[in-house]
């Protein structure tokens, strides 16, 4: 990525010095894929991360798993979460899993702790191990492995990009995004499934049709889409967790919203069919309550009980272990036409 084409969002102060800056870009296109505003350079190319996870559920959605293995909403939502592994995670995860009929064993993504603090230490305290269904990415996993043993496809290589589940995963994001799938960059992510790199408006238009799926040509497709989305605002404390920004923003059923790893952001509007995808260059994310926020206010968004919320969960000021004020955060940063 570009340094020089990135620009200043965040600026944070501690008595009154300037202690930390984080740059990045910001990408929010219409309806019609076009770049309505911008900060920064908004092609940059970004991995997708588990921002990516909405797109991963959609080949199994469209072909039938949560009418074939009679899948709850709250099923589905959690295939698309980066879970915390807090009690009501686990206990859909467990479900999912029981369904599915897949041994535990069989996830690629390594034995974890519990990423939610509360739930790690009651595990450590009550003798409990890693597993693999507490990987924040498990849900994601198993929704893809239902879809293979419905197909007949190899479970065991289920993660390799030559999968025929993997390769319907990266062909269903390239159309969505309006991009060639030869032109999305490929990695490994952090779970071991296959990660994409592609245009911050190619992400943002991709998360534009999650919201518009009327502008999705395939029939499937969109009604897979609109499964997912649904299920996503049913249950949005699974896709996130306690505290977390995407189950803040998925409260509102006129947002669709899902982060990932390394800094990117992304989230779209129903009413105003806009689709905005964003990254902080440094790949932190403790700065996105705050950005999102500064968006919203800058798109003048309508829901003022949100705005509320994100305010008093993601304040400006900055606190120390005591509790007490010891500085405040800055966004600096404004859309561009």
């Amino acid at each position: 990525m570009d340094s020089l084409r990135d620009t200043l969002l965040i600026q944070e102060y501690r008595g009154g010095i300037l202690e930390c800056s984080h740059r990045g870009y910001i990408c929010v296109v219409n309806e019609e894929g076009h770049i309505l505003m911008h900060a920064g350079d908004p092609h940059a190319q970004v991995f997708t991360r588990s921002a990516a996870k909405p797109f991963q559920a959609i080949p199994g959605i469209r072909a039938g798993i949560q009418e074939a293995y009679h899948l709850t909403e709250a099923e589905v939502a959690v295939m698309t979460a980066s879970h915390r592994s807090e009690d009501v995670h686990i206990e859909v995860l467990e479900s999912l899993l029981s369904k599915i009929g897949v041994k535990e064993e069989g996830l690629v993504c390594a034995p974890s702790l519990p990423l939610d603090a509360k739930s790690r230490e009651a595990l450590l305290r009550s003798g409990g191990e890693r597993r693999r269904l507490y990987h924040n990415c498990s849900g994601k996993h198993l929704g893809v492995l239902a879809y293979c043993q419905m197909k007949g496809f190899d479970l065991e290589g289920y993660h390799e990009p030559s999968h025929p589940a993997q390769q319907e995963i990266v062909e269903t994001l390239a159309s969505l995004a309006n991009i060639a799938a030869e032109h999305i960059g490929r990695g490994i992510d952090g779970c071991g499934f296959p990660v994409f790199a592609l245009p911050l408006s190619a992400l943002a238009t991709a998360y534009m049709k999650l919201a518009c799926p009327d502008l999705i040509k395939d029939v499937r497709t969109a009604e897979a889409v609109r499964q997912i989305t649904h299920a996503m605002n049913a249950r949005p404390e699974l896709v996130g967790g306690s505290g977390r920004i995407d189950s803040m923003l998925l409260e509102d059923n006129n947002i669709i919203a899902k982060g990932g790893f390394k800094g990117v952001y992304c989230f779209s509007l129903k009413r105003e069919r806009l689709g905005i995808a964003f990254k902080v260059s440094d790949g932190s994310e403790e700065e996105w309550g705050r950005i999102v926020l500064e968006i919203l206010q800058q798109l003048q968004y309508g829901n003022e009980e949100l705005i509320f919320k994100l305010q008093e969960q993601f304040p400006a000021r900055i606190l120390n272990d005591e509790g007490n004020i010891v500085g405040h955060t800055e966004a600096v940063f404004t859309l561009a036409n």
